[in-house]
């Protein structure tokens, strides 16, 4: 009697405890939903390489030690880099053709503009021209920088010094504000 007592409260125990594991879960939107509302990450990864491909050609690698993505907010999902970032951008036959390295970054997937500061280094392989700045902002649309703060810009003849410019991508086009520095000109 007393084994057939412990077997029947060893078996309500079982389906008790079945029912609630089974009752207790949420869909994919209450999750995102919950993450969202307390301002945590749906997604982190570590020593992060990602590869870029178009049509089986590489196009471009980004590598970080700390990838936070909050793609669960529903105005404005975006892709936090809190330890740095280095992007390279293939474009010359294979060849490194632009990098972007910055201590911090932001990425907008809806608009497709990023935010990068500290230490931002652009650098054309193409013609070893360099850009220096702490805050960067690069419309990746368009393949277009355009930054408010101080910067230097180094390239084979000129070395610009200044506050706020407008570049393409590669360092060409630009348009310096609050200029100093040692420019070659042709008369």
């Amino acid at each position: 009697m007393k084994n057939d007592q412990q077997i029947v409260l060893k078996s309500i125990t079982v389906f008790v405890f079945t029912v609630m594991l089974f009752s207790c879960s949420n869909s994919t939107e209450e999750v995102r939903n919950f993450l969202e509302e307390k301002n945590l990450p749906i997604g982190k990864a570590k020593d992060a390489y990602h590869v870029y491909k178009d049509s089986g050609r590489i196009t471009s690698k980004l590598i970080t030690p700390l990838l936070l993505d909050f793609s669960n907010r529903k105005k404005h999902p975006y892709n936090e880099f809190p330890k740095g970032i280095k992007i390279i951008n293939f474009e010359n036959k294979g060849k490194d053709s632009i990098t972007v390295i910055g201590d911090y970054a932001l990425t907008y997937s809806k608009t497709e503009i990023s935010e990068i500061e500290g230490n931002v280094v652009v650098i054309n392989h193409s013609d070893n021209s360099r850009l220096e700045t702490d805050q960067l902002f690069w419309d990746q649309k368009t393949k277009y920088f355009v930054s408010e703060a101080p910067f230097t810009l180094y390239q084979a003849r000129d070395t610009v010094v200044g506050v706020g410019f407008e570049c393409k991508e590669d360092l060409t086009k630009h348009m310096a504000k609050k200029t100093t520095g040692r420019l070659e000109t042709k008369e």
